[in-house]
């Protein structure tokens, strides 16, 4: 067993004992604040053997979802289908740049082999009430996503979220056979970091706050009441 599963303690309580709300809470900000993006290139064997692969993917259904529409899907792509998901990558750079390198090619191929697990995030925009907007599917997906993200880190696992112009190509899109309203979201990569980086400081909530006075939006978290 991976030793970082004993960073964070979120066992839950006996039948009997009420949760310790604030033990929770500080292990899973510890959590939160733990996350980091590791590049897919520094993410190494081994990865999550099939039962830890599916306990983490199962971590993506609490996600909201407005209606149940499950408007999203995660597509796993094993070893096997790597050199496919490469090829699509050299081709969805060929489109955009006919003047593309080999080399240039050949690093857009080599993306798709990089760390044990790799999966591509599909949003559905047409599936069940038409009325329910593609943000809130988006949104939906990204929360999935956190989870998927948070879990690996409790786990200690490296992570990374990864995205560009290849997620709009026909290549791509014909590969994994989206539909004309499916939409190809990001890669998201796990597997045992070779290497870290310090993780960033997070930026200030009062940078990321605004709050609605009588004179409007203002910069800040402001909770005075008049």
């Amino acid at each position: 067993m991976n030793a970082a599963l004993h960073r964070f303690p979120l066992a839950a309580p006996a039948p009997d004992e009420a949760p310790d709300v604030a033990s929770v809470a500080d292990a899973l900000r510890a959590l939160m604040d733990a996350r980091q993006t590791v590049l897919p290139k520094r993410l190494v064997d081994p990865g999550p053997g099939a039962d830890e692969l599916h306990d983490w993917l199962a971590s993506a259904t609490s996600a909201p979802d407005h209606d149940r529409l499950r408007p999203w899907r995660l597509v796993l792509v094993p070893a096997a289908q790597r050199p496919r998901l490469g090829q699509a990558f050299a081709d969805a750079l060929r489109e955009r740049d006919p003047a593309a390198t080999a080399d240039q090619l050949e690093q857009a191929h080599d993306k798709a082999l990089r760390a044990p697990v790799l999966l591509l995030v599909v949003v559905d925009g047409a599936c069940g009430d038409p009325e329910i907007d593609l943000a809130e599917r988006i949104l939906s997906a990204g929360c999935a996503v956190q989870n998927l993200l948070l879990m690996a880190t409790a786990r200690g696992w490296g992570s990374a979220l990864t995205s560009g112009k290849a997620m709009k190509s026909a290549a791509l899109r014909t590969l994994f056979g989206l539909g004309p309203q499916e939409h190809a979201l990001c890669c998201l990569s796990v597997g045992t970091a070779s290497a870290r980086k310090p993780t960033p400081p997070r930026p200030d909530v009062h940078g990321i706050v605004r709050t609605l006075t009588d004179a409007g939006p203002i910069d800040g978290l402001h909770t005075d009441t008049p």
